[in-house]
Order: C-alpha cells, then structure tokens, then sequence
C-alpha cells in the first residue's frame, strides 16, 4: 500500500496525481473491513460536509438506480425528523472533527439511529471505538478534497457491507482506475486546454440529474483549488427556470458540459435544443462525454478531469492551489464561540 505522509506538504498537482494510487490504496482498506452483523433499516443518511461529504452526495446518486431503500446525504448541523431506529447514517469526516457532522451524529443517537463512521481520527473515530460502531479507518494527512479517492470506496464498501449495493462497485472502481492510468497524458491535455480557455471567464457547469454530485465536485474544485466563483445546474430542471435567465447572458460566462451515455434520451435533446439558446448570448461553450462502461466509472473519469482541470487553472491565475487561508479563518473564528 502506498505511504500516505507529510502529504500537506505535496503541491495539489502531486496529490491529484495521486488519485488512481489513492483508489487502489482504498480498496486494500475496503477489503478488511467486516460487519458483526446487519441490523434492519428502512433509510440512510450519509453525514459530512465538503471534500467528505460529495462522496455522500455522489453515492446517492450512483445507488439510485437498483437500491431498494432511499440513501440522502445531510451537510448540516441537524438531521431530518424521520431518523430513528430504522436509519442507518453513515458518518463520513475525514479529518474526524468536522463540527456540524459530530452535532449531527449527536442528534443520531438521540434518535435512536444505527451509526457507521468513515475517517482518519479525531473524535469521530473515538466515538466509534467507544461506541462499537463499525468504522472504516483512513490514512491522514491530506487536504480533505484531496482524500475523495480514499473515501468514495469506502462509502462504496459500506454499501454493500449493509447490502445496499453488490460486490460489483469494486470491479468498476478496478477498471476506472486502469482507463485513468492507461489516459493520464490525454486527460491532463484536455484538462489544461479546457483551464486555458475559461480563465478569464466564469464557469457554468450543466449536467444530467445523476451526475449533479460530479458538478458539485468541479465547483468545489474550482472554489478551492482555483480560487474561483462558479455554478452548476441540471437538466432537466434547468430549463424549467434558468433556461430563462440567459436572456442576461455575457461573453463573460463559459458554459461546461458534462454528458453521458446513460442520459436520459429527453435530456440529451434538451441540451442539444438550449444549447442553441445559449450560444446566442456566449460562444463559449465545451462538451466533455464521460468515459467507461459504468456509472462509477463515468463518475470518476469526470471528477479526475475537472480536478485536473481546477489545478492548471489555478496555475493560470497565479494562485495556490493547495491555500485554504480563509476556511482555516474561520474555523479559528468559530472555535472562539
């Protein structure tokens, strides 16, 4: 397994870099991991926030197609009212302290519910140990978006532990990580000559339903890796409400297409057809078609293109990808409340 240290030291290229390593690191962790036994759910809640809780949120998205009970994912201090004894809520920080998800999960035992935790350390993992809570245990050290390769399978693995999901993600999460190493050097052109053309521009990011985590990912990467502003949305809600908006559409706004074979044939006529609305206001506008045979791998295929894709943009601006200054402000801030 690969040596996780000293890695906030790492540029975010490296750590990005890092991503089919940290895959396959993941998948040795996965493999130990055992459940005593499988207690009766009606419902899961996934808990976490930021670069720890789009895998929630992408998990959801992936699983909804066959499993049988809904899975929701929370990025709050509470917790919805119908969680009792009858949820699972999975926990995932990766730095183990993140506030809103120890109240949350404070709330979970209020209620009754049955918990499993995702992390490095930190109070969570200790709840879990003192609780008997089944816990999958992460290497440290990284900026916690740069941990996604690290945690997704775990939450993957969780899945099928408490039979959400069969065995299957595995081999996907296998092959995804072969297509990426066998297509880095295309993947990072691509990346670079998609940052050099929206550098000066901002990002609009449009996709299907079941890819919204994916998007939601490359406006956290462009936020944070980037130092930029950007938006998503998602057909076909989209054109129920935004599509209107372009009447006020600039050469300013760069729109960035994330498509797929497992679009739903209506949403891929509704972006063909407002696509030609669009290109009236900007005529900047980029296609991205996700690669693999499965949704898993689509979805990684994407994330690792727009992570690459906020690395080289960063670069283009002069700023440094790895520096969370404010973030680290204001969690300072709030430690004094």
């Amino acid at each position: 397994m690969t040596t996780i240290f000293a890695a906030m030291e790492k540029t975010m290229d490296l750590l990005v870099a890092d991503f089919t390593a940290h895959l396959s690191d993941a998948i040795t962790i996965a493999d130990q991991f055992k459940l005593d036994s499988v207690p009766e759910f009606n419902n899961v809640l996934v808990c976490g926030l930021g670069g720890s809780g789009i895998g929630g949120t992408i998990l959801s998205q992936l699983l909804a197609d066959h499993c049988s009970v809904p899975v929701q994912s929370s990025k709050d201090y509470t917790i919805p009212a119908f969680v009792d004894d009858k949820t699972l809520i999975i926990a995932c920080s990766y730095s183990g302290n993140t506030e809103e998800t120890l109240e949350a999960i404070d709330q979970a035992i209020e209620q009754g519910a049955n918990i499993a935790c995702i992390s490095s350390g930190g109070k969570l993992s200790d709840m879990a140990v003192e609780n008997n809570w089944p816990l999958i245990a992460v290497p440290g050290g990284l900026p916690p978006r740069a941990a996604f390769g690290l945690t997704i399978v775990q939450l993957f693995r969780m899945a099928e532990a408490f039979g959400m999901t069969s065995p299957d993600w595995k081999a996907q999460v296998q092959k995804a990580i072969a297509y990426l190493d066998s297509n880095e050097e295309t993947i990072r052109i691509a990346a670079r000559q998609l940052a050099e053309s929206i550098q000066s521009k901002l990002p609009i990011v449009y996709t299907s339903s079941w890819l919204e985590g994916v998007a939601t990912r490359w406006n956290q990467q462009i936020s944070e890796n980037s130092k930029g502003l950007s938006w998503h949305n998602v057909y076909p809600e989209m054109n129920h409400n935004e599509l209107v908006g372009w009447a006020s559409g600039t050469h300013d706004l760069s729109v960035i297409y994330l498509t797929s074979n497992f679009d739903h044939p209506r949403v891929a006529k509704r972006m063909e057809l407002t696509e030609t609305v669009i290109r009236k206001k900007t005529p900047h506008i980029h296609h991205y078609r996700a690669q693999g045979d499965s949704k898993i791998e689509q979805a990684l295929y994407l994330i690792h293109l727009g992570d690459w894709m906020t690395v080289y943009l960063a670069e283009y601006k002069g700023a440094d990808s790895i520096e969370i200054e404010v973030i680290d402000w204001l969690k300072d801030s709030l430690s004094k409340f």
